[in-house]
């Protein structure tokens, strides 16, 4: 594996460096050696938060974590990625041209069913024409994450959803 390290607001020193070589570098096993693995650590404030991102063709795995720590967020950024690895194999792998990037010991090691993804709810409903604001407010009262409705200017398909620090996204599709 390659690895791209960066830093925001932090100087990446030999120290740092190195506890993300030997955590992230555990994923090795999973990852052909010229696989890039880019990473982010940054300081906003009081928050330690690293980012690791790894490009591959139609798909990116990438996963953030903070803490009061740099090292503690390094050490837990590792098992997200491991854990949405073996979450979406079957997945990744089906789309051939994302298996180029995994080793061959990872694409031919079997996974329990408790890895496979399973719908265990289906849900329809009817969508009434709204701007994003008012779907906002129907995304608060239902305490939901994310809410998906007709764009009444646009009449496509939105989702807005909720961001860290009580802001909120809007998806717009682009077709």
């Amino acid at each position: 594996m390659k690895f791209v390290i960066s830093g925001k607001n932090i100087d990446v020193t030999e120290g740092l460096k190195s506890a993300v070589y030997e955590k992230i570098g555990k994923l090795e096993r999973y990852f052909t050696k010229d696989t890039e693995i880019h990473v982010t650590l940054s300081v906003e404030k009081e928050r330690q938060k690293i980012e690791v991102t790894i490009p591959m063709k139609g798909n990116i795995i990438r996963a953030e974590q903070v803490s009061s720590d740099m090292y503690v967020s390094i050490d837990l950024v590792e098992e997200i990625i491991e854990r949405q690895l073996r979450k979406y194999k079957n997945k990744l792998i089906e789309q051939k041209q994302a298996a180029i990037h995994f080793s061959q010991n990872f694409v031919e090691e079997e996974i329990s069913d408790e890895e496979e993804i399973k719908i265990i709810r289906s849900k329809k409903f009817a969508m009434k024409p709204m701007d994003p604001e008012e779907a906002c407010i129907q995304m608060e009262l239902l305490g939901h994450n994310f809410y998906v409705f007709r764009n009444a200017e646009t009449d496509d398909v939105n989702v807005v959803y909720k961001r860290k620090g009580n802001t909120y996204g809007l998806i717009e599709p682009e077709f």
